[in-house]
């Protein structure tokens, strides 16, 4: 007699939705827990830690586009950590050079808090104190993006992106906005919670181009107001959501021998067989020194907007 799974399919349907239910209830108790996401600010800067530009077209990721004046407009909500994850965003740092042997672009094992070959070879580079050999290490210097799903509520140029849920990758500038929101400088400032859907607050996207590079200081938060006023329709927007853990997992991170061989091969200009024992790159010292930043003087592009630039050049060679 062939067993009866009805009843155990509709009690394991069942169960799923309640614990789909309770997972949502939580998320609305916890406040998209707004303690833990302004503590983590705090250690944000950890150097330690960034997926590779794929030479494909990822359909889930947003970006913005500017109109012929240069000028560039959107309004998104940043939304709170998907199902099982603890926080709304993640954190990857890149390399994106070019040498005698093309292009270097890849993520960097400093994202997973483990050693990686370029950022020792910058250091020992830096600790020259030659001046050519700085210039060398500013160039190689590893670039941050942060990814995050967003609710795109207004897109002028693609209109066709309003109402859906997508990632979307963005740098130093707009993370520096997202803190300023969260910890206000002054006291007559109303600390907020961006990726919060009932009391966060839209984002209001303005780029500008100065001097060649996006410029986003216009941006700004509108006021506290919930994404949605029905329950059923933020959780529908919830359940859309995309999982961020994978951009920090280490199988989409090539390992250290790799890395190094690919560096080596880069810098050399030649196709590298030795092994990696054999390349000629100092180990990483305990003593670290952490690169300065370039001139303050020196114009400022997006991190983002530097990458798919690399990745085009790249692309075209």
């Amino acid at each position: 007699m062939r067993p009866n799974y009805t009843g155990h399919t509709k009690t394991t349907n069942t169960y799923n939705t309640r614990r789909k239910n309770m997972d949502f209830e939580s998320l609305k108790k916890s406040s998209s827990n707004f303690d833990a996401i302004t503590k983590a600010l705090e250690t944000k800067m950890t150097p330690e830690n960034q997926q590779s530009n794929n030479k494909y077209q990822d359909d889930r990721l947003w970006k913005p586009e500017l109109d012929k004046t240069g000028n560039g407009y959107a309004v998104l909500r940043f939304l709170p950590a998907s199902n099982g994850e603890e926080m709304p965003w993640q954190r990857v740092w890149t390399h994106a050079f070019q040498d005698k042997g093309g292009w270097f672009i890849e993520n960097s094992l400093t994202t997973l808090n483990q050693k990686d070959p370029v950022s020792e070879e910058n250091t020992r580079l830096w600790n020259t104190g030659i001046d050519s050999d700085k210039d060398i290490a500013r160039k190689r210097k590893r670039k941050l993006s942060y990814y995050a799903n967003i609710f795109v509520v207004s897109d002028p140029k693609h209109p066709e992106n309003e109402g859906q849920v997508k990632l979307y990758k963005f740098g130093k500038k707009i993370f520096d906005k997202i803190t300023e929101a969260m910890q206000p400088a002054f006291e007559d400032e109303q600390a907020i919670n961006p990726f919060d859907f009932w009391k966060g607050a839209n984002f209001k996207l303005k780029i500008r181009k100065v001097d060649g590079y996006w410029n986003y200081d216009k941006s700004e938060f509108e006021g506290v107001t919930p994404l949605k006023e029905s329950d059923d329709d933020i959780k529908a927007i919830w359940e859309k959501q995309y999982p961020l853990k994978p951009f920090v997992d280490p199988s989409n991170f090539k390992t250290y021998d790799e890395l190094k061989e690919k560096l080596n091969r880069v810098i050399t200009g030649t196709q590298s067989t030795a092994t990696v024992d054999s390349v000629d790159l100092p180990p990483q010292t305990t003593t670290a020194v952490e690169m300065p930043k370039v001139s303050e003087s020196a114009p400022v592009s997006d991190d983002d907007d530097t990458l798919s630039y690399f990745s085009k050049l790249a692309d075209e060679d």
